[in-house]
Protein backbone atom coordinates (compact mmCIF):
# COMPACT_ATOMS: atom_id res chain seq x y z
CA UNK A 1 0.00 0.00 0.00
CA UNK A 2 2.49 2.40 0.88
CA UNK A 3 4.22 1.42 -2.52
CA UNK A 4 1.45 2.23 -4.60
CA UNK A 5 1.35 5.85 -2.24
CA UNK A 6 5.24 6.57 -3.21
CA UNK A 7 4.43 5.90 -6.80
CA UNK A 8 1.51 8.00 -7.13
CA UNK A 9 3.23 10.73 -5.63
CA UNK A 10 5.77 10.07 -7.88
CA UNK A 11 3.58 10.08 -10.83
CA UNK A 12 1.68 13.21 -9.50
CA UNK A 13 4.54 14.93 -9.22
CA UNK A 14 6.13 13.89 -12.36
CA UNK A 15 3.15 15.10 -13.96
CA UNK A 16 2.95 18.53 -12.30
CA UNK A 17 6.44 19.38 -12.85
CA UNK A 18 5.42 18.46 -16.78
CA UNK A 19 2.69 20.67 -16.83
CA UNK A 20 4.39 23.22 -15.40
CA UNK A 21 7.29 23.38 -17.89
CA UNK A 22 4.43 23.83 -20.44
CA UNK A 23 3.95 27.90 -19.83
CA UNK A 24 7.72 28.25 -19.78
CA UNK A 25 8.34 26.65 -23.12
CA UNK A 26 4.96 28.71 -24.27
CA UNK A 27 6.92 31.86 -23.50
CA UNK A 28 9.88 30.82 -25.15
CA UNK A 29 7.89 30.24 -27.78
CA UNK A 30 6.42 33.62 -27.49
CA UNK A 31 9.57 35.26 -26.81
CA UNK A 32 10.65 34.09 -30.27
CA UNK A 33 7.39 35.54 -32.13
CA UNK A 34 8.60 38.99 -30.28
CA UNK A 35 11.86 38.81 -31.93
CA UNK A 36 10.45 38.49 -35.31
CA UNK A 37 8.53 41.74 -34.71
CA UNK A 38 4.52 40.24 -35.04
CA UNK A 39 2.04 42.76 -34.32
CA UNK A 40 0.12 41.27 -31.92
CA UNK A 41 3.44 40.35 -29.50
CA UNK A 42 4.96 44.13 -29.50
CA UNK A 43 1.92 45.28 -28.02
CA UNK A 44 1.20 47.61 -31.00
CA UNK A 45 -2.64 46.54 -30.37
CA UNK A 46 -2.85 48.04 -27.07
CA UNK A 47 -1.37 51.92 -28.00
CA UNK A 48 -4.02 54.24 -28.39
CA UNK A 49 -3.46 56.23 -31.38
CA UNK A 50 -5.24 59.13 -29.68
CA UNK A 51 -2.88 59.62 -27.39
CA UNK A 52 0.20 58.44 -28.81
CA UNK A 53 0.08 60.61 -31.96
CA UNK A 54 1.44 64.66 -31.43
CA UNK A 55 2.67 67.76 -33.31
CA UNK A 56 6.63 67.51 -33.53
CA UNK A 57 8.52 70.02 -35.27
CA UNK A 58 12.34 70.64 -35.83
CA UNK A 59 14.76 71.52 -38.58
CA UNK A 60 16.07 69.81 -41.73
CA UNK A 61 19.00 70.46 -44.08
CA UNK A 62 20.10 69.05 -47.44
CA UNK A 63 22.65 69.51 -49.98
CA UNK A 64 22.41 70.54 -53.76
CA UNK A 65 21.01 67.58 -55.99
CA UNK A 66 19.57 67.15 -59.13
CA UNK A 67 17.85 70.38 -59.52
CA UNK A 68 17.72 71.07 -55.64
CA UNK A 69 18.89 73.46 -53.83
CA UNK A 70 21.00 73.53 -50.70
CA UNK A 71 18.85 74.78 -48.12
CA UNK A 72 17.98 74.35 -44.54
CA UNK A 73 14.60 75.09 -42.76
CA UNK A 74 12.39 74.18 -39.96
CA UNK A 75 9.28 71.76 -40.65
CA UNK A 76 6.40 70.01 -38.45
CA UNK A 77 4.01 67.12 -38.83
CA UNK A 78 0.70 68.39 -37.05
CA UNK A 79 -1.90 65.86 -36.86
CA UNK A 80 -5.63 67.13 -37.31
CA UNK A 81 -7.97 64.29 -36.77
CA UNK A 82 -6.94 61.37 -34.76
CA UNK A 83 -8.57 58.32 -34.92
CA UNK A 84 -8.54 54.79 -33.46
CA UNK A 85 -6.67 53.64 -36.27
CA UNK A 86 -5.82 56.46 -39.05
CA UNK A 87 -4.29 59.84 -38.94
CA UNK A 88 -5.09 63.05 -40.86
CA UNK A 89 -2.59 65.44 -40.74
CA UNK A 90 -0.62 68.10 -41.90
CA UNK A 91 2.88 68.12 -43.17
CA UNK A 92 4.47 71.95 -43.63
CA UNK A 93 7.96 73.33 -44.02
CA UNK A 94 9.84 76.30 -45.08
CA UNK A 95 13.48 76.81 -46.08
CA UNK A 96 16.11 78.96 -46.75
CA UNK A 97 18.03 78.12 -49.99
CA UNK A 98 21.40 79.02 -50.38
CA UNK A 99 23.53 79.42 -52.98
CA UNK A 100 25.83 76.49 -55.60
CA UNK A 101 28.75 75.77 -53.69
CA UNK A 102 32.51 75.63 -55.58
CA UNK A 103 30.76 76.89 -58.95
CA UNK A 104 29.35 74.06 -59.56
CA UNK A 105 25.65 74.30 -60.67
CA UNK A 106 22.76 72.70 -59.73
CA UNK A 107 20.77 73.03 -62.44
CA UNK A 108 23.36 72.40 -65.32
CA UNK A 109 24.67 75.63 -66.27
CA UNK A 110 23.57 78.74 -64.53
CA UNK A 111 24.96 78.91 -60.59
CA UNK A 112 21.66 79.41 -58.16
CA UNK A 113 22.93 82.80 -56.21
CA UNK A 114 21.72 84.64 -53.20
CA UNK A 115 18.94 82.81 -50.53
CA UNK A 116 15.62 83.33 -50.63
CA UNK A 117 12.54 81.36 -48.96
CA UNK A 118 11.00 78.62 -50.03
CA UNK A 119 7.67 76.33 -49.01
CA UNK A 120 6.10 73.12 -49.24
CA UNK A 121 2.79 71.69 -47.47
CA UNK A 122 1.28 68.16 -47.79
CA UNK A 123 -2.42 67.34 -46.15
CA UNK A 124 -2.26 63.53 -45.96
CA UNK A 125 -4.26 60.51 -44.10
CA UNK A 126 -2.53 57.46 -42.85
CA UNK A 127 -4.11 54.39 -41.95
CA UNK A 128 -3.34 51.06 -40.21
CA UNK A 129 -3.98 47.55 -41.30
CA UNK A 130 -6.12 45.20 -39.19
CA UNK A 131 -3.32 44.17 -37.45
CA UNK A 132 -1.26 46.93 -37.79
CA UNK A 133 1.47 45.38 -39.52
CA UNK A 134 1.18 47.97 -42.63
CA UNK A 135 0.97 51.58 -42.92
CA UNK A 136 -0.77 53.36 -46.04
CA UNK A 137 -1.24 56.71 -46.62
CA UNK A 138 -1.94 59.31 -49.65
CA UNK A 139 -0.37 63.19 -49.66
CA UNK A 140 -1.01 65.78 -51.83
CA UNK A 141 0.26 69.21 -51.36
CA UNK A 142 1.91 72.71 -52.83
CA UNK A 143 5.30 73.74 -53.82
CA UNK A 144 6.67 76.77 -53.99
CA UNK A 145 10.16 78.04 -55.01
CA UNK A 146 11.54 81.60 -55.75
CA UNK A 147 14.99 81.39 -56.68
CA UNK A 148 18.14 83.73 -57.93
CA UNK A 149 21.25 83.18 -60.18
CA UNK A 150 24.30 84.65 -60.78
CA UNK A 151 26.87 83.44 -63.38
CA UNK A 152 27.30 80.24 -64.67
CA UNK A 153 29.79 77.26 -64.25
CA UNK A 154 30.33 77.00 -68.44
CA UNK A 155 33.05 79.84 -68.60
CA UNK A 156 29.79 81.99 -70.53
CA UNK A 157 29.67 85.01 -68.95
CA UNK A 158 26.05 86.14 -68.45
CA UNK A 159 24.31 89.65 -67.62
CA UNK A 160 20.75 90.73 -66.17
CA UNK A 161 20.78 87.82 -63.60
CA UNK A 162 17.13 87.48 -62.65
CA UNK A 163 15.14 86.03 -59.69
CA UNK A 164 12.62 83.64 -60.67
CA UNK A 165 9.79 82.29 -59.24
CA UNK A 166 8.73 78.06 -59.64
CA UNK A 167 5.29 76.58 -58.07
CA UNK A 168 4.24 72.81 -58.51
CA UNK A 169 1.71 70.77 -57.04
CA UNK A 170 1.97 67.35 -55.64
CA UNK A 171 0.63 64.03 -54.48
CA UNK A 172 1.64 60.82 -52.99
CA UNK A 173 1.18 56.91 -51.82
CA UNK A 174 2.79 55.14 -48.89
CA UNK A 175 2.91 51.60 -47.93
CA UNK A 176 5.29 50.66 -45.06
CA UNK A 177 5.74 47.55 -43.38
CA UNK A 178 8.11 46.56 -40.77
CA UNK A 179 10.57 45.35 -43.38
CA UNK A 180 9.58 47.04 -46.75
CA UNK A 181 8.33 49.99 -48.06
CA UNK A 182 6.74 52.03 -51.23
CA UNK A 183 6.56 55.56 -52.01
CA UNK A 184 4.90 56.52 -55.61
CA UNK A 185 4.63 60.28 -56.23
CA UNK A 186 4.34 63.05 -58.46
CA UNK A 187 5.46 66.59 -58.88
CA UNK A 188 3.90 68.66 -61.57
CA UNK A 189 4.75 72.36 -61.79
CA UNK A 190 1.68 75.02 -62.22
CA UNK A 191 1.62 78.91 -63.53
CA UNK A 192 4.96 79.85 -65.39
CA UNK A 193 7.40 77.12 -65.84
CA UNK A 194 9.79 78.75 -67.87
CA UNK A 195 11.71 81.46 -67.49
CA UNK A 196 14.54 84.00 -69.07
CA UNK A 197 17.67 83.40 -66.10
CA UNK A 198 19.91 85.90 -67.71
CA UNK A 199 21.59 87.08 -71.52
CA UNK A 200 21.92 83.30 -72.20
CA UNK A 201 19.70 80.68 -70.03
CA UNK A 202 16.51 79.92 -69.91
CA UNK A 203 15.74 77.66 -67.08
CA UNK A 204 12.49 75.62 -66.17
CA UNK A 205 10.70 73.66 -63.61
CA UNK A 206 10.08 69.65 -64.40
CA UNK A 207 7.40 67.42 -64.21
CA UNK A 208 8.25 64.07 -61.92
CA UNK A 209 6.47 61.18 -61.56
CA UNK A 210 8.54 58.16 -59.57
CA UNK A 211 8.52 55.15 -57.39
CA UNK A 212 10.82 54.62 -54.38
CA UNK A 213 11.29 51.03 -53.12
CA UNK A 214 12.47 50.66 -49.47
CA UNK A 215 14.21 48.00 -47.42
CA UNK A 216 14.48 48.40 -43.76
CA UNK A 217 18.30 46.64 -43.24
CA UNK A 218 18.05 47.20 -39.72
CA UNK A 219 15.89 49.07 -37.30
CA UNK A 220 17.55 52.06 -37.79
CA UNK A 221 19.39 51.58 -41.39
CA UNK A 222 17.10 51.94 -44.26
CA UNK A 223 17.45 51.86 -48.04
CA UNK A 224 15.83 52.64 -51.17
CA UNK A 225 16.15 52.33 -55.13
CA UNK A 226 13.95 54.63 -57.10
CA UNK A 227 13.06 55.57 -60.78
CA UNK A 228 11.60 58.24 -61.93
CA UNK A 229 10.66 59.99 -65.22
CA UNK A 230 11.18 63.63 -65.87
CA UNK A 231 10.08 66.07 -68.29
CA UNK A 232 10.13 69.77 -69.22
CA UNK A 233 12.59 72.69 -69.73
CA UNK A 234 11.47 72.81 -73.38
CA UNK A 235 11.48 69.10 -73.53
CA UNK A 236 15.20 68.86 -73.10
CA UNK A 237 15.45 67.59 -69.63
CA UNK A 238 12.71 64.51 -70.70
CA UNK A 239 13.86 61.04 -69.56
CA UNK A 240 14.15 58.50 -67.07
CA UNK A 241 17.11 58.15 -64.04
CA UNK A 242 17.21 56.17 -60.99
CA UNK A 243 18.02 57.02 -57.67
CA UNK A 244 19.54 55.18 -54.40
CA UNK A 245 19.23 56.07 -50.45
CA UNK A 246 20.94 55.04 -47.59
CA UNK A 247 19.03 56.48 -44.37
CA UNK A 248 20.47 56.09 -40.49
CA UNK A 249 18.41 56.74 -36.94
CA UNK A 250 20.87 58.23 -35.49
CA UNK A 251 18.77 58.86 -32.30
CA UNK A 252 15.50 59.68 -31.21
CA UNK A 253 14.16 62.37 -33.97
CA UNK A 254 17.38 62.32 -35.83
CA UNK A 255 17.85 61.10 -39.17
CA UNK A 256 20.85 61.29 -41.42
CA UNK A 257 20.73 60.29 -45.50
CA UNK A 258 22.87 60.16 -48.77
CA UNK A 259 21.80 60.30 -52.25
CA UNK A 260 22.81 59.35 -55.64
CA UNK A 261 20.43 59.88 -58.45
CA UNK A 262 21.62 59.16 -62.33
CA UNK A 263 19.63 60.71 -65.47
CA UNK A 264 20.92 62.17 -68.97
CA UNK A 265 19.91 65.64 -67.73
CA UNK A 266 21.59 65.43 -64.39
CA UNK A 267 23.82 62.87 -65.47
CA UNK A 268 25.37 61.78 -61.70
CA UNK A 269 24.33 63.73 -58.67
CA UNK A 270 25.01 63.11 -54.92
CA UNK A 271 23.44 64.99 -52.37
CA UNK A 272 23.30 64.78 -48.55
CA UNK A 273 20.31 65.39 -45.73
CA UNK A 274 19.54 65.73 -41.96
CA UNK A 275 16.73 66.04 -40.14
CA UNK A 276 15.18 66.58 -36.52
CA UNK A 277 11.96 66.64 -35.13
CA UNK A 278 11.66 67.58 -31.21
CA UNK A 279 8.69 65.79 -29.46
CA UNK A 280 9.32 62.27 -31.28
CA UNK A 281 8.19 59.90 -28.90
CA UNK A 282 8.93 62.50 -26.30
CA UNK A 283 5.74 61.78 -24.50
CA UNK A 284 5.77 57.74 -24.71
CA UNK A 285 6.55 55.25 -21.85
CA UNK A 286 9.09 53.33 -22.10
CA UNK A 287 7.80 50.31 -23.17
CA UNK A 288 5.88 52.54 -25.67
CA UNK A 289 8.89 54.13 -26.99
CA UNK A 290 10.13 50.50 -27.78
CA UNK A 291 6.99 49.80 -29.56
CA UNK A 292 6.90 53.05 -31.47
CA UNK A 293 10.66 52.37 -32.59
CA UNK A 294 9.00 50.28 -35.53
CA UNK A 295 8.97 51.14 -39.08
CA UNK A 296 5.15 50.68 -39.16
CA UNK A 297 4.90 52.92 -35.96
CA UNK A 298 7.16 55.29 -37.16
CA UNK A 299 5.68 56.09 -40.57
CA UNK A 300 2.52 57.49 -39.34
CA UNK A 301 4.24 60.57 -38.33
CA UNK A 302 7.21 60.36 -40.49
CA UNK A 303 7.42 63.85 -42.96
CA UNK A 304 6.32 63.42 -46.62
CA UNK A 305 9.31 62.96 -48.96
CA UNK A 306 9.92 63.85 -52.52
CA UNK A 307 8.91 67.69 -52.57
CA UNK A 308 11.71 70.07 -53.64
CA UNK A 309 10.99 71.94 -56.73
CA UNK A 310 12.90 70.63 -59.59
CA UNK A 311 14.41 73.47 -61.96
CA UNK A 312 16.69 72.28 -65.47
CA UNK A 313 18.47 75.22 -67.19
CA UNK A 314 19.62 75.21 -70.85
CA UNK A 315 21.73 77.45 -73.53
CA UNK A 316 19.49 78.78 -76.25
CA UNK A 317 19.40 81.82 -79.43
CA UNK A 318 16.59 82.53 -81.53
CA UNK A 319 18.63 81.06 -84.37
CA UNK A 320 15.01 81.16 -86.34
CA UNK A 321 15.31 85.36 -86.31
CA UNK A 322 16.82 85.93 -89.77
CA UNK A 323 18.79 88.95 -88.23
CA UNK A 324 20.64 86.36 -85.98
CA UNK A 325 21.48 84.34 -89.07
CA UNK A 326 24.02 86.81 -89.90
CA UNK A 327 24.83 88.76 -87.12
CA UNK A 328 25.72 86.54 -84.66
CA UNK A 329 29.08 85.39 -87.02
CA UNK A 330 29.89 88.65 -86.96
CA UNK A 331 29.65 89.41 -83.19
CA UNK A 332 31.74 85.98 -82.73
CA UNK A 333 34.17 87.20 -84.78
CA UNK A 334 35.08 90.32 -83.68
CA UNK A 335 34.53 89.09 -80.03
CA UNK A 336 35.86 85.46 -79.80
CA UNK A 337 35.11 83.38 -76.75
CA UNK A 338 31.83 84.94 -76.11
CA UNK A 339 28.66 83.07 -75.73
CA UNK A 340 27.63 83.58 -79.22
CA UNK A 341 30.75 82.41 -80.91
CA UNK A 342 30.07 78.82 -78.41
CA UNK A 343 26.93 78.65 -79.62
CA UNK A 344 28.11 79.07 -83.23
CA UNK A 345 30.50 76.13 -82.54
CA UNK A 346 27.84 73.79 -81.30
CA UNK A 347 25.56 74.95 -83.90
CA UNK A 348 28.11 73.51 -86.62
CA UNK A 349 29.23 70.75 -84.48
CA UNK A 350 25.22 69.61 -84.88
CA UNK A 351 25.46 70.08 -89.10
CA UNK A 352 28.55 67.27 -88.88
CA UNK A 353 30.81 70.87 -90.45
CA UNK A 354 33.64 71.81 -87.56
CA UNK A 355 35.90 70.22 -85.37
CA UNK A 356 34.86 69.08 -81.65
CA UNK A 357 35.35 72.16 -79.40
CA UNK A 358 35.26 71.61 -75.50
CA UNK A 359 35.03 74.31 -73.06
CA UNK A 360 39.13 74.81 -72.85
CA UNK A 361 39.37 75.27 -76.13
CA UNK A 362 36.07 77.49 -76.88
CA UNK A 363 38.12 80.50 -77.59
CA UNK A 364 39.13 79.16 -81.05
CA UNK A 365 36.43 79.73 -83.63
CA UNK A 366 36.83 77.94 -87.25
CA UNK A 367 36.60 79.75 -90.24
CA UNK A 368 33.85 77.32 -91.53
CA UNK A 369 31.98 78.43 -88.80
CA UNK A 370 31.25 82.01 -90.15
CA UNK A 371 30.67 80.73 -93.45
CA UNK A 372 28.65 77.53 -92.57
CA UNK A 373 26.32 79.08 -89.47
CA UNK A 374 24.61 81.16 -91.84
CA UNK A 375 24.50 79.57 -95.17
CA UNK A 376 23.14 76.02 -94.06
CA UNK A 377 20.25 78.52 -92.20
CA UNK A 378 19.93 79.88 -95.28
CA UNK A 379 19.63 76.62 -96.95
CA UNK A 380 17.29 75.26 -94.48
CA UNK A 381 14.72 78.10 -95.08
CA UNK A 382 14.43 79.05 -91.69
CA UNK A 383 13.64 75.83 -90.05
CA UNK A 384 13.42 75.48 -86.68
CA UNK A 385 16.05 73.91 -84.65
CA UNK A 386 16.05 70.94 -82.48
CA UNK A 387 18.21 71.90 -79.06
CA UNK A 388 20.74 69.26 -77.81
CA UNK A 389 23.32 69.67 -75.63
CA UNK A 390 26.91 70.99 -76.36
CA UNK A 391 30.14 70.49 -75.44
CA UNK A 392 31.10 73.31 -73.04
CA UNK A 393 27.85 72.82 -71.20
CA UNK A 394 25.26 74.74 -72.44
CA UNK A 395 22.58 74.23 -75.25
CA UNK A 396 23.00 74.70 -78.96
CA UNK A 397 21.74 74.48 -82.39
CA UNK A 398 21.38 71.36 -84.19
CA UNK A 399 20.37 71.06 -87.61
CA UNK A 400 17.13 68.22 -87.84
CA UNK A 401 17.26 65.16 -89.25
CA UNK A 402 15.61 65.39 -92.65
CA UNK A 403 12.38 63.19 -91.14
CA UNK A 404 12.10 66.34 -88.16
CA UNK A 405 11.82 69.01 -90.82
Amino acid sequence: MQYFKRLSLSLASTAALTLASIPFGAARADDTKVAQGTAADLGVMSISLKDAIKPNFGFQGALQGAGTPNQAGIGGFLPLVTGDNSVFFLDAQANANFADFNNYSSIINTTVAGTTISTSSRLGYRWLNSDRSWMFGVNAGYDSRPMATGGTDTGVNVSNSSTVFYQQVAAGLEAVSNTWNFNAYALVPVGTKEYRLNSNYFGGSLDTYGLDVGYAITPDLKASLGYYYQQGDFDIADGSGINGRLAYNISNGLTAGVNLSYDQAFETRFSADIKYRFGANGNKTPSEKKVWQTPVMQALTETVRNRDVKIHDFFWDDWENPLNVFVNPLIALIAPGTAVEMQLLNFVRGTGIGSYVNRESAEYIASCTIIAGPLACLLLGGAPLQRNRNANGGWGGRLPDPGEL
